[in-house]
């Protein structure tokens, strides 16, 4: 728990003992056949789950099930049964079951009522009647137990994104709830962010004996140093048309379904994954050598080709956006004064190139990119050079059209050739099987892949990503990194925010660190991950794997070549992984009949 949390409040609603959670046969389809189920789950106080499955599995809308989300505000055809508390979500909905479930949805920008952070976290409690002297001392718990504690009285249209993630998940915890579904909770947030969500969770646990159904791709961040044992012991695996294969104590599931969890594209603490791909017991002795060995014998990547001319540039930039709360704020007549978040930034992009943008949770990254896309105006200094695109951190903001199809052909001419460069698009990111759907109804990993297919297929000099692998399965962010990488070997710049370490060493050429307002260096990915100063500075943890191959890298370059190494013995792993129990997966976002066994 954060130094300057206040101790913990007595929750609104005292824990009751027996099942917390009761699912029984649930099986949930969307409009447009996607869905998940059958599902039969029991969660006892206290007791933790983790969902695993690729993009566009359900796990988002098994979140939603529980809650009532789905079908009380979303429609859909449900089966079976779920019961929170003893109550019937299908009976009460997402209101009445408000006192004992707490939610942080995967965007959770969407779930944001008001416009100042405490109120916003005080608004739960407020509902549901809570005393007005209880009210106080239970927010700012909650604001210090999710590391949230100097946003109290911000604006919440002022905060990053991951600052938003923080404010969401104080605002889950806050009434102390007896069910914690939490969807994604570290997707963006920086070391500290995500120390702060292992510190909520337990936190709420001990206070409220809640039980907690969580999702998460970033499970190595989450888990730290403690690897498997540092995740939920309970894991459900989800296969790509939303149907439950595994259900176990995390430890058996990672040991025998490991080389199908990466044939699915599932994520694994590395632990599992190095046992995984090089052999050995999970978590076991050996594990560095084996992977010291495999850096070692790692054929060498494309030679890097020499720096191009700069594309874009910035010189004196100042950039902000939003301004302080009303209360305090100086406001013109335009509204408030923009305050400076970033200043005296020099930049060049250059043709060629992948730079990586990382710092702290508010450190400016997605104020930066929009001032760069001319989407924000500076607020000193110039940006000059060719008109950049800009796929923003949250897709939703970019859907222009009501397919998936005519999504990526926005802005492009009508004919066959736009016809077949969409069509390359859409089987390039995965989502052929998608092109007929409504962009609005995709999981957050279709949404993201769909929005860098838009981006990229206007060929323009620069592009610009703000966090393009968050919420993605394994087989997502190869596809993302790939093209990235591609987009800069045609004559290209890149540059995208990230805090994700693997990906960064996997395909920067330079990372770019944001602290204290300013850019304080520029360095390739290996000099970073050998500079505690920086990483602090960025609020940035290296995982053992990549602390290991920092060790032995002679370069920059042989530390990218040493992670292509261990993915590529991943995709060979995961190839000759045993067919599934259920039957072949369908195609993403289709559900087909199963016969009964």
């Amino acid at each position: 728990m954060p130094a300057d949390a206040p101790a913990p409040v007595a929750p609104a609603v005292p824990p009751a003992p027996g099942v917390v959670l009761d699912v029984s046969g649930l099986e949930a389809v969307l409009d447009g056949g996607a869905g998940v189920g059958p599902v039969d789950l029991r969660l006892a106080p206290g007791e933790q789950v983790l969902v695993l499955g690729p993009s566009g599995a359900g796990k988002s809308t098994l979140l939603r099930c529980l809650h009532g989300a789905v079908p009380h505000a979303v429609p859909a055809h449900v089966e079976g049964g779920v019961l929170v508390a003893g109550r019937a979500v299908a009976e009460h909905g997402v209101a009445a079951l408000a006192d004992v479930v707490g939610v942080l949805a995967q965007d959770p920008e969407t779930g944001v009522c008001l416009a100042d952070v405490t109120d916003e976290v005080a608004f739960p409690l407020e509902n549901l009647g809570t005393p007005p002297d209880v009210i106080g001392p239970a927010v700012a718990a909650a604001l210090g137990a999710a590391g949230a504690g100097a946003l109290a009285g911000r604006r919440t249209d002022a905060l990053s994104g991951g600052e938003l993630q923080r404010v969401a998940l104080a605002a889950a915890v806050v009434a102390g709830p007896r069910l914690l579904l939490l969807d994604e909770p570290t997707s963006m947030l920086d070391a500290d962010g995500v120390a702060a969500v292992r510190d909520a969770l337990a936190v709420t646990r001990a206070a409220t004996g809640a039980a907690c159904v969580l999702v998460e791709h970033r499970l190595d961040a989450l888990a730290g140093d403690a690897g498997v044992a540092g995740l939920p012991g309970r894991w459900v695996v989800l296969s790509a048309d939303g149907r439950v294969t595994h259900d176990g104590p995390a430890a058996r599931v990672a040991r025998e379904a490991g080389p199908e969890l990466l044939a699915r594209g599932c994520w694994l603490p590395e632990d599992v994954e190095i046992a995984t791909v090089l052999g050995g017991a999970v978590g076991g002795p050996g594990q560095r050598d084996r992977v010291l060995a495999l850096a070692a014998a790692a054929p060498p990547g494309p030679v890097t080709a020499p720096r191009g001319e700069v594309l874009l540039a910035a010189r004196g930039l100042a950039a902000g956006r939003g301004g302080p709360a009303p209360r305090h704020g100086r406001r013109s007549r335009r509204g408030p004064v923009p305050e400076p978040v970033l200043r005296d930034v020099d930049l060049e992009l250059r043709a060629g190139e992948v730079v990586a943008l990382v710092g702290a949770n508010g450190a400016g990254k997605s104020t930066l990119l929009a001032c760069l896309a001319g989407l924000l105006p500076p607020l000193a200094g110039v940006v000059d050079g060719a008109r950049a695109g800009l796929v923003a951190q949250n897709p939703e903001h970019q859907i222009a059209a009501r397919t998936v199809r005519a999504e990526v052909a926005v802005g492009l001419p009508p004919g066959p050739a736009t016809d077949a460069r969409v069509a390359e698009a859409l089987e390039r990111f995965g989502l052929t099987a998608l092109a007929d759907r409504d962009p609005h109804r995709l999981s957050g990993g279709e949404q993201r892949r769909l929005s860098l297919a838009a981006m990229l297929v206007h060929d323009r000099g620069v592009l610009l990503a703000d966090e393009p692998t968050f919420g993605l399965d394994r087989h997502g962010t190869a596809a993302v990194l790939g093209a990235l990488a591609q987009t800069a070997r045609a004559g290209r710049a890149v540059l995208l925010s990230c805090h994700d370490l693997r990906a960064v060493a996997s395909c920067a050429d330079r990372v770019l660190v944001l602290a204290g307002g300013r850019l304080v260096a520029d360095v390739d990915p290996l000099t970073l991950l050998r500079d505690p100063r920086l990483l602090d500075a960025a609020r940035l943890r290296p995982s053992r794997l990549l602390r290991w191959l920092a060790e032995a890298a002679d370069d920059a370059g042989r530390l990218r070549d040493a992670l292509a190494a261990l993915d590529a013995r991943g995709v060979t792993t995961a190839g000759a992984a045993t067919t599934v129990a259920a039957g072949p997966a369908a195609p993403a976002g289709e559900r087909t009949e199963v016969p009964a066994p």
